[in-house]
């Protein structure tokens, strides 16, 4: 019942549809700008899907094993900087997220929390603090599917016992 709440839709790699493992390849390609596209629903080929929202976290958040870097280094200009942020903060607010998108989030943070706080400082943000607050704002909407799943349920099963 909260396997796709709690983002462990898919348990094994051979689970993963061919639909899942296009939009994987293709978003493994992507620059910020046609990430951001994809999770605003502008993209036709493919929908906005727990997948891929993972897939866009987790090539923010997975080191190179060539170059040994993450996507974001601190040389980086500084609009590439605030479209990856922006990017996670709108990923925040999709309706699609789980658990694992959260830990995703958290994990972008704490990878790049000393770029986040430069910026913060340099250009006189307030990135620090609007991450937590979106953390939490994706965890309060988790929860709020939950309690509405539970209450679909026990409707569920009241209306077919009468």
């Amino acid at each position: 019942m909260f396997k796709s709440i709690l983002g462990r839709k898919k348990d094994d790699q051979n689970d993963i549809t061919a639909e899942d493992a296009a939009l994987i390849e293709k978003i493994s390609t992507m620059n910020l700008t046609e990430m951001r596209s994809y999770i605003k629903n502008n993209i036709k080929d493919f929908e906005v899907s727990e997948e891929g929202l993972n897939a866009v976290l987790h090539r923010l958040t997975t080191q190179d094993k060539k170059s040994q870097s993450y996507y974001l280094k601190p040389d980086d200009m500084d609009s590439k900087k605030k479209k990856a942020f922006d990017l996670v903060l709108t990923i925040a607010e999709n309706k699609k997220i789980t658990f694992e998108t959260v830990d995703l989030m958290q994990k972008f943070v704490e990878t790049y929390k000393d770029i986040i706080e430069a910026y913060d400082k340099e250009h006189k943000q307030i990135y620090d603090s609007r991450f937590v607050d979106a953390v939490n704002l994706a965890l309060e909407n988790i929860n709020k599917k939950v309690a509405l799943k539970n209450k679909m349920d026990i409707l569920g099963e009241n209306n077919s016992s009468v």
